[in-house]
């Protein structure tokens, strides 16, 4: 599934590199103040990164969401839509950090997960395939631009810059509020998928169980802001922080480790 480091000497992997180049430029330009260069190049990063997801399809005949390369490379190709819509319609604006968690999304693709085309299993070949897969993805990237903003919420109150902290907070929120419904459906989804491909809603399954874990951080994190609200902003803060750690090892730890082996895993 992945190697320590590996260049791809293809045409997919050279797509994804000026992909990656372009969304560091953007990175780097906007840190400078050049954010009109900055959009440029996001903007370049976002359709080069469509191309590649495009040339991946049609190499492997289906929609990459199989294999770890294909959801990293489909999750960096959501973070410039996302970053437009969180702007002008939840009035959050972090184009710097979506320009690095591009980077981020990326860089496995690039450097470290197999590449080679794969048949999908009989397991896969449903019509749930697409849409349980694609809202959990569009969800994972938006709970990390949460976790982005509570760590800086978290950041602004150690240092004291109180102007900052209810912006970064509230902004938390309202990334929360978007994303887990899309969370809520992807677990719906894959319930209903389990219940048609293996006779049974929920098997207990590590992933299954690590989703749930996830879900019911976020669960723990509306609940406590509603009884609390902004009064221990960092304790928000510190649940949306925790709720990507659990995606992460949901995503990561369990696909990949020997150690939560299952349906889902990616192990072998």
């Amino acid at each position: 599934m992945f190697d320590a480091i590996a260049i791809k000497y293809t045409f997919q992997g050279l797509l994804i590199y000026i992909a990656i180049a372009t969304y560091l430029s953007a990175f780097f330009a906007t840190l400078l103040g050049g954010k009109k260069t900055g959009q440029v190049f996001f903007i370049t990063g976002f359709a080069v990164s469509v191309i590649a997801f495009c040339y991946r399809w049609y190499d492997v005949r289906h929609v990459p969401f199989q294999n770890m390369f294909e959801v990293f490379l489909g999750m960096a190709m959501m973070v410039w839509p996302l970053s437009i819509f969180c702007r002008r319609v939840l009035k959050i604006s972090d184009d710097a950090a979506d320009m690095m968690i591009g980077v981020i999304l990326l860089f496995p693709t690039g450097f470290i997960f197999h590449a080679e085309p794969q048949k999908l299993p009989p397991a896969l070949q449903s019509w749930l395939f697409i849409p349980h897969v694609a809202v959990y993805l569009l969800s994972y990237v938006i709970m990390a631009k949460a976790a982005v903003r509570a760590f800086r919420q978290l950041k602004c109150n150690i240092a004291g810059i109180s102007e900052n902290i209810v912006g970064y907070e509230e902004g938390t929120y309202r990334l929360t509020c978007f994303g887990f419904p899309l969370l809520t459906l992807g677990l719906i989804l894959g319930s209903w998928w389990g219940q048609l491909a293996w006779g049974d809603y929920w098997g207990w399954d590590p992933k299954e169980l690590w989703s749930l874990v996830s879900w019911l951080i976020y669960v723990g994190y509306f609940h406590f802001r509603y009884m609390f609200g902004k009064k221990y902003a960092r304790i928000n803060s510190a649940f949306a922080i925790l709720g990507i750690a659990a995606i992460l090892i949901t995503l990561l730890w369990v696909n990949l480790s020997n150690i939560f082996l299952g349906l889902h895993s990616y192990a072998t």
